[in-house]
Order: structure tokens, then C-alpha cells, then sequence
């Protein structure tokens, strides 16, 4: 199924959901960031999805990651909040979406790096790097806020 983000766009379709989700700056002990290639818009991003019925927020991180990398993590921290309503996201079958987004820091404590369906490469990436990276411009958001590591989480 194919994504295309919206942002700021006077001609993005009106939301038909609300989706509650957490995502996770994963670092490595080099302090270089997860990020995965989605496969749906060919964008880089940090791992992260919808939360279940049955999950909490930090729940939801933990098990996107696991699902999406392999790897086992931690909660350990949290970035901030992103519900912009300018940011929209329209899937191929029809859904279109605007997102509540809680971004987590979290720290490896097992697992094995693998590609899932949901993506087509992992990579740990350097802080300078993230710049000529292909990604939503909400992607470079929540990065740029874990690296400023502020003392209080971002809410927006």
C-alpha cells in the first residue's frame, strides 16, 4: 500500500482518522541513530506505528521496533509530541490520516537487526548524515529535537 505525507497543503484530502502512534530514536553505542527506508513511500524514518487497543504508548514503541528492526529496546526517555493538523497522511486504500505522534528515546538491550515487510534497508546513521537523507520533513523534526537533547520535551 502506497503513503504519500502531506504538509501544509491547501489540496491534501481531509482526514478520515485519527491514528495514535509512537516512534523511537534507537541509538547504537556509537550514538548513531536507527532509521529504516519505508518500503510504502521510499522515505527515511525513524521506526514507529499505530498503537493497539492493548498497548500503552511506551508498549507501542517497544513493539514497532521489535517488529520493524528486530532489535529489542528500552524506553529510556521522551523526545516530545507531534499532532500538527497540517501534517496529513493518505494511504492507497483510501484511508487518509492525521497522526498523533509520541516520540521516544530508546536504548538496544537485544534482539538482531532485520529488514521487515514495512521496509527495504536499516541503517545506523550519523547525526551528519540525516541531512541528505530522503524524509518527511516531521522525521527531520523529531531528530532535530532529540538532538538538541533538551531538557524538556518537545510539545506540539
Amino acid at each position: 500500500m502506497a503513503r504519500t505525507e502531506c504538509y501544509d497543503d491547501p489540496n491534501a484530502p481531509k482526514p478520515n482518522s485519527m491514528v495514535v502512534a509512537a516512534s523511537a530514536v534507537v541509538t547504537d553505542d556509537r550514538g548513531r541513530i536507527l532509521l529504516q527506508r519505508r518500503r510504502d513511500n521510499d522515505l527515511w524514518a525513524l521506526p514507529g506505528g499505530g498503537m493497539d487497543m492493548t498497548d500503552s504508548l511506551p508498549g507501542t514503541a517497544v513493539r514497532e521496533v521489535k517488529e520493524e528492526t528486530g532489535l529489542d529496546v528500552e524506553v529510556t526517555g521522551l523526545v516530545g509530541t507531534y499532532t500538527d493538523p497540517r501534517h496529513i497522511i493518505e494511504y492507497s486504500d483510501g484511508e487518509v490520516r492525521r497522526q498523533f505522534n509520541v516520540c521516544f528515546r530508546a536504548r538496544i538491550v537485544g534482539g538482531e537487526l532485520r529488514i521487515s515487510d514495512e521496509s527495504t534497508e536499516l541503517r545506523f546513521v550519523d547525526s551528519v548524515e540525516l541531512d541528505i537523507l530522503p524524509m518527511h520533513h516531521t522525521q527531520h523534526l523529531r531528530l532535530s529535537h532529540y538532538l538538541e537533547n533538551r531538557s524538556q520535551p518537545y510539545l506540539g
